[in-house]
């Protein structure tokens, strides 16, 4: 294959990361690269750790093992190589170390580093590859110039300290007024909640996980007709003009009337996510946050990790609302309880599609009506 055949497909600066799902060695069978935004990443396309550039770039790795924390920057090498498992010539290494097991090459082809599935030392474009934390090209460069590409890693890590972006979010205050805030912080007390779990794909099918390492909620499901419509007036009067204004989406439909509650002293947090990502929840356009107690507890606050360290939260009464497709998270909270109103908002076209996946529906997930 010629060089200028590959160069055409090779990612540049600017140029957002493909996003895939592939075996990861000790890892998830199906691990989804797309959440691994929010840190720095550097990649390295090597094909064989038995080439002797391969092994070198592998030994630059492991040599600056320090860089990667799984915090500011994580390191992800592909290889297409079955022999590089069974002789255990890559490891797995947590926190910020992992392998792609890419024996089809359809991941390395996606990134220009193999045309087919017939790859040899003379087919295969090695080469690094860093991204920032929203998944986007730094840099690229050939398998020989690691110096440069962990010397740009280090540059990229420190300027983002430096520079601390905002997330493209709304927040709007006074949506709740005060006296609804209390009212729906007394309903859940009265009732208590239940543990709140996560959707995951697996088989195909979208399934509800319990993972406290993951999540830690307790919710309550608003039953009352009257009390929904009454937040449904407010979310159609105060939320969804805005929306309209700011994304130019019209929201017509809302998913869930709960009121969840966040508590220190059971380790309440929820790690990065995204709302969308599976076939029975990718209907959903819009996530609400509507804060409920904004003064009586630490922690507790949204972060979007593609967009740095900088936290977010909500006057009591007032709303954080963001695309579903946007990493983010509920940092651990430290003291009190935090309780919210946390509805998702689509259109009639999405309800089409929401539809149209109820077949996609695990055992224990409510088919929409």
């Amino acid at each position: 294959m010629s060089e200028s055949s590959v160069q055409r497909q090779l990612l540049q600066r600017g140029d957002p990361a493909h996003r895939f799902r592939a075996p990861a060695l000790s890892g998830s069978p199906n691990y989804n690269f797309d959440l691994a935004a929010g840190r720095h990443l550097l990649l390295l396309f090597f094909g064989s750790a038995a080439d002797p550039e391969s092994a070198a770039a592998l030994r630059l790795v492991a040599a600056n093992r320090i860089v990667f924390d799984d915090v500011s920057a994580s390191f992800f090498g592909i290889t297409t190589d079955r022999v590089d498992e069974i002789d255990q010539r890559i490891a797995q290494s947590l926190p910020g170390i992992r392998f792609f097991l890419d024996y089809d090459c359809r991941v390395s082809a996606l990134y220009g580093a193999a045309a087919t599935s017939s790859v040899g030392k003379d087919t295969y474009h090695s080469h690094w590859l860093l991204l920032d934390p929203q998944l986007r090209v730094l840099g690229r460069y050939s398998i020989n110039k690691g110096l440069d590409a962990f010397k740009h890693l280090a540059e990229a890590v420190a300027g983002m300290e430096m520079k601390p972006s905002w997330a493209p979010i709304l927040l709007l205050p006074n949506v709740f007024e005060k006296e609804l805030c209390e009212r729906l912080v007394q309903i859940y007390e009265q009732n208590g909640g239940e543990q709140s779990g996560f959707m995951r794909e697996e088989n195909g099918k979208t399934v509800l996980k319990l993972d406290p390492a993951h999540k830690v909620r307790k919710d309550y499901r608003i039953t009352d007709l009257g009390l929904r419509q009454s937040l449904v007036h407010r979310v159609e009067q105060r939320i969804v003009p805005e929306i309209q204004r700011a994304f130019h989406f019209t929201a017509t439909r809302i998913e869930r009337y709960i009121v969840a509650c966040y508590d220190a002293d059971e380790g309440g947090h929820f790690r990065p996510h995204r709302d969308n990502t599976t076939k029975g929840t990718a209907h959903r356009k819009f996530a609400v946050t509507i804060n409920l107690n904004a003064e009586n507890y630490d922690g507790g606050n949204l972060r979007f990790p593609e967009f740095g360290e900088r936290v977010y939260r909500a006057p009591t009464g007032g709303a954080i609302v963001f695309s579903c497709s946007l990493l983010h998270e509920a940092t651990p909270i430290t003291r009190g309880r935090r309780y919210a109103f946390l509805p998702f908002l689509y259109d009639d076209a999405a309800m089409h599609v929401r539809k149209a996946n109820n077949q996609y529906l695990g055992d224990g997930v409510s088919a929409y009506q």
